[in-house]
């Protein structure tokens, strides 16, 4: 896997809104594959990459946050529409 990009700070809101919320996303990926599942949370790991923890009808999966190409929530109630991430980074 490539190097690990963090990111844009402003985005990160909407996964953490996701998992506050349990909604179901239809989630893709910058591979060309989507998936639905619920979000569950976020993690970080010691290399400070990080992961969107998901249920899917397959269990449990983590996608690496730079990963996303965009989510959208399936939740008839969201707070927000599409969400498309981009290549911006979090700087601190």
């Amino acid at each position: 896997m490539n190097t690990y990009q963090p990111m844009n700070c402003d985005l990160y809101d909407y996964l953490e809104i996701a998992c506050m919320r349990g909604y179901r996303l239809h989630i893709e990926l910058h591979d060309g594959s989507r998936l639905e599942a619920k979000a569950l949370t976020t993690r970080t790991a010691s290399s400070k990459e990080e992961f969107l923890l998901l249920e899917s009808a397959d269990g449990q999966q983590e996608i690496r946050l730079d990963q996303l190409l965009a989510i959208t929530p399936l939740d008839a109630n969201a707070q927000f529409g599409r969400v498309v991430f981009s290549d911006a980074v979090c700087s601190f």
